[in-house]
């Protein structure tokens, strides 16, 4: 299955702020083919790092997509059955308007000028698409991590739109704890002399900041039990200490190498809009209550947490499950067992999959049974 990127550029669009932007592009791809009666739609939705490529094999890289395990024929989002779109965020950088593009009214890469962004808006644009495409209602919005966080906005934003709502290893709103890891990010991307104030396009980018961000990234992604299971305490061809800047580790030279490839496929003003945009959201905001805010929605859910997820823990999960229950809303939650960390919904498919499928069909059957 190759994967085609497509683009559609809207006249205009107002971000919470109160800013409009004009010629917005949104950059999606899509797999599998809608039904007659556009019923069979599925919005997947990426994290942080992610993309529109949410499946098959991109043409210009040859490499497969970010969720290539969980979208396709028989797979948990069977593009047999089920037509599967991703679209690039707002703030992105892989096709969709953000920092690196181009300003029409200057002819200039926005930089920091362009406008800070929201999840919300991130979902409001989606919906722009999704109404482009002539979907009135999604059969279900599903991703992970800040995927997750987007699928929550969809069921509460726009809650006659989506028949089903899929938020896995996510959260209602970033504690601390995430924030601070965000924020330390963020800071080493400020810090390195070619950031420039965010005006460094055309020049030198701020790779060693971004690298340094990805790799502490990186680590909250994983697991004690996975990093000591794939790296331990191995080190590489070296039997002495070497006492200076060079590898020593194994966990060194792949940190390392995940920030040097982050450095090459992401921009480090993306980097700051997006995780200020995850830091910020808050489902509850406006509302007395999560409860409060989740009583606007009218789908099923599906909530999926894994037991090794330190950075997105089980009981952020848990206080979504909760708070729909005591709205007595129709969710399903599942803890699964891993070792992977954050990344196990990228990586546990086989669980992850039976637990989809079965969910998707019943879901498809009580809207066409209607």
């Amino acid at each position: 299955m190759t994967a085609e990127t497509k683009f559609v550029r809207f006249d205009s669009f107002t971000v919470e702020t109160g800013v409009t932007l004009t010629q917005v592009d949104i950059a999606y791809q899509t797999y599998g083919t809608l039904n007659a009666d556009r019923s069979n739609a599925i919005l997947a939705t990426h994290a942080f790092s992610g993309d529109a490529h949410a499946a098959g094999i991109s043409p210009e890289t040859g490499k497969p997509g970010w969720w290539d395990d969980m979208i396709g024929p028989g797979k948990g989002f069977d593009t047999d059955k089920y037509f599967v779109i991703c679209a690039n965020v707002l703030g992105g950088c892989k096709g969709t308007a953000g920092p690196s593009s181009i300003n029409p009214a200057t002819n200039q890469p926005y930089a920091m000028t362009f406008p800070g962004i929201t999840i919300r808006d991130m979902v409001r644009l989606q919906k722009q698409l999704i109404d482009h495409l002539g979907i009135e209602r999604l059969l279900a919005v599903a991703g992970g991590s800040m995927g997750g966080m987007q699928a929550l906005e969809w069921a509460v934003s726009f809650p006659d739109s989506v028949a089903a709502c899929l938020p896995i290893a996510a959260t209602a709103r970033h504690s601390a704890m995430q924030i601070a890891f965000n924020e330390v990010g963020r800071q080493a991307v400020m810090a390195d002399p070619d950031w420039q104030s965010g005006d460094y396009y055309g020049k030198k980018p701020p790779a060693r900041g971004l690298a340094v961000a990805r790799m502490v990234g990186h680590i909250t992604y994983m697991s004690d039990d996975s990093m000591r299971e794939k790296f331990g305490r191995r080190m590489r061809e070296k039997t002495t200490p070497s006492f200076d800047s060079s590898v020593d580790f194994e966990i060194e030279s792949y940190l390392r190498y995940r920030g040097s490839q982050f450095v090459d496929r992401f921009d480090a003003n993306s980097y700051l809009y997006i995780t200020k945009a995850m830091d910020y959201f808050d489902l509850s905001a406006g509302y007395s209550s999560l409860a409060m805010s989740l009583e606007r929605a009218k789908c099923r859910f599906l909530v999926i947490s894994f037991t090794s997820d330190w950075l997105y823990p089980s009981y952020q999960s848990l206080e979504i499950v909760n708070a729909l229950r005591s709205r007595n809303r129709d969710v399903a939650y599942c803890e699964l067992p891993s070792t992977y960390g954050h990344d196990a919904f990228l990586v546990e498919v086989d669980e992850q999959t039976e637990l989809v499928r079965g969910f998707l069909h019943q879901t498809f059957k009580e809207i066409n049974r209607r």
